[in-house]
């Protein structure tokens, strides 16, 4: 599998984010529905990463930018086909390394507090975020669990 970046023009990646909000929708009210759309994605600010198995995209991952210091994992998906193979482990693993590279002080993500969130906030939790206050925009929101790593070991 190799992870490379993207501009989101390819349809194959294009239905793995419609997969992924799709799967937001249902598992969460809609005013607690947080995902970026396409758009939104390709804003200057985010960066976007896809995670191939030959010609099949089967996992995303976006990092938001949201001040120099800090930014926010964002659409970090497994496709349905391939959940529970390491796929995750993997993208996060990637978005940690970038985010030392570009010298940030935290990473923060927002996921939902339903039974479907489950395995993402394990494997927040396995690599070191703790849940935290909303941030940025966000409102406080019953179905949201707001987490947060320490990226620069001085802040540990």
């Amino acid at each position: 599998m190799e992870i490379k970046p993207d501009d989101l023009s390819d349809q194959r990646v294009v239905a793995l984010l419609e997969e992924h909000i799709d799967d937001m929708y249902r598992a969460s009210p809609p005013e607690s529905v947080h995902t970026l759309d396409l758009s939104a994605l390709r804003s200057r600010d985010v960066s976007f990463w896809v995670i191939w198995q030959g010609e099949t995209p089967v996992g995303c991952v976006a990092l938001q930018e949201h001040q120099k210091t800090w930014a926010e994992i964002k659409s970090m998906r497994s496709s349905n086909g391939h959940r529970g193979k390491g796929i995750g482990k993997q993208l996060l693993d990637y978005v940690l390394a970038v985010a030392k590279q570009r010298n940030y002080d935290y990473l923060r993500l927002e996921t939902g507090c339903e039974d479907f969130f489950q395995p993402a906030r394990e494997i927040y939790r396995r690599y070191g975020f703790v849940e935290r206050s909303s941030f940025a925009d966000y409102t406080d929101d019953p179905n949201s669990v707001f987490m947060e790593k320490a990226i620069n070991p001085s802040l540990r």
